[in-house]
């Protein structure tokens, strides 16, 4: 006796309601001050339960997004409010950041604040084991540049540069400085992203990485300093943020003014 086969519907892979409410937060949808929709209303959208809703808008809440206020809803917090070192909010910066303007220009203030000084740091204290991670994450990102996909041994030029940098904050061999490059890797990386594109822009990136690079080899640490802010400097000109480094401060003091930075490292 034959049984006809019974086939199951297909089941969707359920979203994950806070990344889509964070989408939507990042993205501007839901400004500071504004109220998320009610919960019933995003039971009936994503066809859900109630305490589902609940728990993901608890990690919002816990993520210092947003807030519950009884009565009224959920809440979108101030950016400043937000707890951008938490790697679950380091991830969304992003995944979802790209579009927010504000939230860019604050991760490359943080930039121009702290890794010149970290690059300082690097020329002072890297090891033959620092360097050689430094020299490889370089090494990588010159070679992608000869492939049309950029891509060299299946990594990207943008993860070698996400790694170069990564390196001489390991170098810092300061604990507090080597964590945070690894909580904010996804945020550095939307930068990196997008700020490398044409050829010759990332020709003249590659000559200021190697001078970061080889100051922190030959133990300069002020030439370090320089060098790093001068490789902002061409980010900030890619991201359209050009007018804004030189109004920002940085806690190395030998790079806060545009003097600093050798007229060479300015062109381009």
């Amino acid at each position: 006796m034959t049984h006809a086969a019974t086939s199951s519907p297909v089941r969707r892979p359920r979203q994950d309601i806070a990344d889509v409410l964070a989408e939507a937060i990042f993205a501007g949808d839901h400004a500071p001050g504004e109220f998320l929709p009610r919960e019933v209303d995003l039971c009936e959208r994503f066809g859900v339960s109630r305490s589902t809703v609940r728990s993901a808008l608890q990690t919002l809440v816990a993520t210092g997004m947003i807030t519950r206020i009884s009565g009224q809803g959920s809440k979108v917090r101030p950016l400043e409010q937000w707890h951008l070192l938490d790697p679950r909010v380091s991830g969304w910066l992003a995944r979802f950041a790209q579009p927010n303007p504000v939230i860019q220009r604050e991760i490359f203030a943080f930039r121009v604040a702290v890794e010149p000084f970290v690059a300082r740091l690097a020329a002072e204290n890297a090891t033959a084991a620092d360097l050689f991670a430094i020299e490889t994450a370089y090494e990588g990102m010159i070679r992608a540049l000869e492939h049309d996909d950029l891509r060299f041994e299946g990594i990207s030029h943008d993860e070698y540069d996400v790694a170069f940098h990564e390196a001489i904050f390991n170098a810092s061999h300061n604990l507090v400085w080597a964590q945070i490059s690894h909580v904010l890797k996804p945020a550095i990386a939307l930068l990196v992203e997008r700020s490398n594109h044409s050829a010759d822009r990332l020709n003249d990136s590659m000559d200021r990485h190697r001078r970061v690079m080889e100051a922190i080899r030959l133990r300069q640490p002020a030439e370090a300093a320089e060098a790093a802010l001068a490789v902002l400097d061409r980010t900030g000109h890619d991201l359209g943020l050009e007018g804004l480094l030189h109004r920002l401060p940085t806690i190395d003091k030998t790079c806060d003014s545009p003097k600093d930075i050798p007229n060479n490292a300015r062109e381009g």
